[in-house]
């Protein structure tokens, strides 16, 4: 929402700079984790603030950024590895929406401190929706997202498209994080 603070983990992924360009549109103050070397692209982007997640305590940072305050939302990729200092970052009253699994399945999660917060933890997939569910979610997108891309507020980044028959070294790439944005597999 507008004036709001997003935190967006993985800035440099695909999922990542669709994000930053998301919150940026909605009038969103995007802080995003990424490498320090793509920490100039990401705010060009838009993002008020890069943290270098290797360097950096991304929860300490989170809150002298906010002035102790936190992020309303966090767009979580990590998932278990992250859950405890995600709801450690996050503002009262804030959401934590994980949609991925890097760092892992299963954490502990001290439900204290989530009550204290007042916080919401969504976790979400598309691939386990019905085909009617996923309708929903693209008509969604075509009428609240469109119009931003439209518009030129939201574009598509691409590193580098790459033929099927490398499969896996587009595996590798993105596996390695020495991409920025999408790496797209081709058919030619």
């Amino acid at each position: 929402r507008p004036g709001e603070t997003l935190l967006v983990h993985g800035g440099g992924s695909g999922i990542g700079t669709f994000a930053i360009q998301l919150g940026v549109a909605l009038d969103a103050t995007v802080l995003t984790t990424a490498r320090a070397a793509k920490h100039d692209r990401l705010r060009e982007l838009g993002a008020a603030h890069a943290i270098d997640y290797s360097e950096q305590d991304f929860v300490e940072e989170v809150r002298r950024l906010t002035d102790g305050r936190g992020a309303d939302v966090i767009l979580d990729i990590m998932g278990a590895g992250y859950l405890a200092r995600n709801v450690a970052a996050l503002a009262t009253g804030g959401r934590l929406a994980v949609i991925g699994l890097q760092g892992g399945r299963k954490a502990e999660l001290d439900l204290g401190a989530l009550m204290t917060k007042r916080a919401t933890i969504t976790a979400t997939t598309l691939r386990a929706r019905p085909p009617a569910e996923k309708a929903t979610i693209v008509w969604g997108v075509r009428d609240e997202v469109w119009p931003l891309v439209e518009a030129g507020k939201i574009r598509p980044i691409v590193d580098r498209r790459m033929p099927m028959a490398k499969a896996a070294d587009a595996h590798r790439l993105v596996e390695s994080s020495d991409h920025f944005g999408k790496v797209l597999l081709t058919t030619s």
